[in-house]
């Protein structure tokens, strides 16, 4: 599992809403994100933690979001899991100024959009 997940360039054959991935260079690369909404998020990631030993890949974001994600895998006798964990702000002014009655639309986008990369995941290891 660790190996699929290190590996972001193939995100887009099991996870739907990547929908392009461009490498900037050995340690960075340009994500372009979109679920069910009409907005894609553009997106560079940059290498900040990669640890096979201890189950742990990180990245730092930029761009539309601002933040970082990881990926701690955790192997629990014959179950392995993958622990995905996020803190980003949103730095595009028109995302900022959403309605506070348009954030369950995003909250609803971002869950579809996790659960179909854990369906994707779970599909492409199998």
């Amino acid at each position: 599992m660790y190996a699929a997940l290190a590996e972001v360039e193939d995100y887009q054959r099991w996870w739907p809403q990547i929908r392009e991935i461009h490498r900037i260079d050995g340690d960075s690369g340009r994500v372009r994100i979109r679920s069910l909404l009409p907005y894609t998020l553009d997106l560079v990631l940059v290498r900040a933690a990669e640890d096979e030993a201890n189950g742990i890949l990180r990245v730092h974001i930029d761009g539309d979001l601002q933040g970082w994600c990881a990926w701690q895998i955790v192997a629990e006798g014959a179950v392995t899991q993958a622990r995905f964990s996020q803190e980003v702000q949103v730095a595009v002014p028109m995302l900022q100024r959403v309605p506070f009655a348009v954030r369950p639309l995003l909250r609803g986008n971002h869950a579809h959009m996790m659960r179909s990369g854990e369906q994707g995941l779970r599909g492409y290891l199998a």
